[in-house]
């Protein structure tokens, strides 16, 4: 099997995939449900930086933007200039 993560010793790396393996689906979907809300929050402290006015609503909007594509985003809430408002 080849390495995938090449920063890891070989014995962890089979450790932490037999770990995985035997973890319960409940936990499984517990840790993609924390790697989500850890990218949530990473997406929005960018957000933030470059857009350091921003009212919450706006940075919210933008987010949509990330996730969804600016075609749907705006479909689903509206452009970002009635999100501006809606604050």
């Amino acid at each position: 099997m080849t390495a995938l993560y090449p920063d890891t010793r070989p014995e962890a790396e089979r450790v932490q995939i037999e770990l995985l393996r035997r973890a319960p689906s409940w936990r499984k979907l517990q840790m993609v449900d924390q790697l989500n809300q850890s990218a949530r929050t990473l997406a929005l402290c960018g957000l933030r930086q470059r857009y350091p006015h921003a009212t919450p609503v706006e940075l919210r909007r933008r987010l949509a933007d990330l996730v969804l594509g600016a075609e749907l985003a705006a479909r689903v809430y509206g452009s970002l200039g009635e999100a501006d408002h809606a604050a």
